[in-house]
Order: C-alpha cells, then sequence, then structure tokens
C-alpha cells in the first residue's frame, strides 16, 4: 500500500471553503464532444488525448482555486469504473484494478506540478452507484453493496488515494456497504445521496432519515456528507426544516438545471442554468449548514459555477 499524503488529516475538515470541480462527464459530453458510453468518462484514459482533456479540465478549477487562495479536491474519472458498468464496457476485474489505480497516478502528476502551500490538492477516489443514479431499478444490503464495492476502494487504498467519496448514492445500506469498507481499509468516506425534486432520496427515503441510518449502522463512519446531483431548489426546503443531522453535511455539489432526474434522462442538450443565480442560491443554503466544508458542481456545471459559488460565499 502507497503512503498517502492527506489520508489521516484530510485538509478540508475544520478549514475554509476547499473547491471541487464541476460535471465533468456533462462538460466532456457536451462541450468537448467525447463520447461517453454508460457515461464513462474513465473510459478516456485508454489514450493521451482523453488524458489530456481531463488534465485539462482540471486544471480550470485548479486555476479558481489559486486565484482564491484555497484548495481544492481532485476526483478520479471513476464514476462509472466498478465491476457491472466494466463489463458493460468490456473491461475485466483486473483491467478495472489498473484503471483505477491509473486514475489515481494521473492525479498525483497534477498535484506535483501544481500544489501550493495555499492550494493544497486532496486525491479522491470517486465510487459509483451499482445501479442508475436517478432510478435505481434493484438494491443491495449492506454485505452485497460491501461485496459489490471492495475491489474498486481497495485499488484506491492501495494506490495512495487520501479519501473516498460515493456520488449519487441512492439508498442507505449501499452508504453503509461502501462505508464499513473505507472504515476496515483506513481511508476516511465521504457519502454524497442524491436526491429528487422533493428533497427525498430516488427511493422515497428522507435525506434526513439516510444520513441518521448511515451513521447508526457505522458508528458515525464517514468523515461527512454531501448531496449532489440536484438543483439547490430541489432540497433547500428539506434543510430549512432545522435538526442536528444538518451539521453532518460538508459538501455541496449541485446540478445546474432545475429540471427533474427524469427530465434530464430525456434531455438532449445540456441545461446550465444561470452561473450568477446558482452561486447566489448557495449562499442561502450555506446558512443552514454549520460545517460546509466542500463547493462544486454536479450535471450541467462547470468552472463559470463553481466560480460563481465560491465568489458568492466569500
Amino acid at each position: 500500500m502507497i503512503r498517502a499524503k492527506y489520508r489521516n488529516q484530510l485538509p478540508q475538515i475544520g478549514e475554509k471553503i476547499f473547491l471541487t470541480d464541476g460535471g465533468l462527464e456533462t462538460t466532456l459530453l457536451f462541450h468537448e464532444g467525447f463520447d461517453l458510453p454508460y457515461f464513462a468518462a474513465f473510459d478516456l484514459l485508454r489514450d493521451v488525448k482523453g488524458k489530456q482533456a481531463i488534465e485539462n479540465y482540471l486544471l480550470k478549477y485548479i486555476s479558481i482555486a489559486k486565484d482564491n487562495g484555497t484548495g481544492i479536491i481532485l476526483d478520479t474519472p471513476t464514476w462509472r469504473a466498478s465491476r457491472d458498468w466494466g463489463d458493460l464496457l468490456g473491461y475485466s476485474p483486473e483491467a478495472l484494478d489498473a484503471v483505477n489505480r491509473e486514475s489515481v497516478e494521473l492525479l498525483k502528476g497534477i498535484r506535483d506540478a501544481h500544489e501550493t502551500e495555499t492550494t493544497k490538492c486532496v486525491i479522491n477516489g470517486v465510487i459509483g452507484p451499482r445501479g442508475d443514479g436517478y432510478n435505481p431499478s434493484f438494491f443491495m444490503s449492506a454485505a452485497e453493496a460491501a461485496d459489490y464495492h471492495r475491489a474498486q476502494i481497495t485499488s484506491f487504498a492501495d494506490a495512495g488515494a487520501d479519501m473516498i467519496t460515493a456520488v449519487t448514492i441512492t439508498y442507505a445500506e449501499e452508504a453503509i456497504g461502501i462505508t464499513r469498507l473505507g472504515v476496515e481499509a483506513g481511508i476516511p468516506v465521504v457519502i454524497s445521496f442524491t436526491v429528487e425534486t422533493n428533497g427525498n432520496l430516488p427511493t422515497g427515503e428522507p435525506l434526513q432519515q439516510a444520513i441518521e441510518k448511515t451513521d447508526r449502522e457505522t458508528g458515525n463512519g464517514p468523515a461527512y456528507y454531501m448531496i449532489n446531483c440536484a438543483h439547490p431548489t430541489h432540497f433547500e426546503n428539506v434543510l430549512k426544516t432545522g435538526g442536528s443531522w444538518r451539521s453532518r453535511i460538508g459538501g455541496l455539489r449541485a446540478n445546474a438545471s432545475r429540471l427533474s432526474h427524469a427530465e434530464l434522462d430525456e434531455a438532449e442538450e445540456l441545461d446550465d442554468g444561470n452561473p450568477a443565480e446558482f452561486g447566489e442560491q448557495h449562499v442561502k443554503l450555506a446558512k443552514y449548514l454549520p460545517n460546509l466544508a466542500v463547493i462544486g458542481g454536479c450535471c450541467g456545471t462547470d468552472h463559470r459555477h463553481v466560480g460563481a459559488v465560491h465568489q458568492h460565499l466569500h
């Protein structure tokens, strides 16, 4: 196992706002013109052109972080780099292990070239759900989820990632399984749930219930929680209701579009919303989140949106 730089003390906890990136897949697909079967950005690591596109994408966010004197969390492009999705793309288990490790090495190279004392670069291994992040069609127990995600988490831990984040998670059992694996591997875990327009998870489970259940079943295992892949207006009312559970939310990666997940699935053009308005909406959300530490974006967002959020929060 390779020693990780920040694994034992994540710098985004207890400091000023850290940045992360926006919608990698939607940027590459709609702005850069790449073909992404199954929304799998990791497949671009096959060639030099794809690797360079991912690096160029991240450099825009590093530049924003440097300009604002803050740190950044660098995400691996591996949301789909797990067994079932790899099978669809023709990747063997060995090939998936290699690409997950390679993605960490790519980010280490970027960090070595661009990290400064004020812009710390945290390497984050990204894990996606086993099923559809918008419309889960089957459900695993926590034990089944741990079995499914074990290979990818092992790859990240052994390659020296500082942390892992499971994004667009749609139900608590999958979050619990992933968290238990991270604790077992000795690597910090962040769980990012996605919600529908009513603020509940796609299964109908309330966000508060999912967070409290995951904490209860893992001994407060996650370093913190995030919300991603939903517009700020979709979950603002849920946060307004109050409760100490909100202190466990440390990050936001919202969608640019107000459309529902079902509408986004059918959309043929990118809805990138209004970056300035997007930034203003985050100021409202921050009032309800005392431990907000990380801001970025999800579908439809790019460096303009993340820059606007940081500008408005400061």
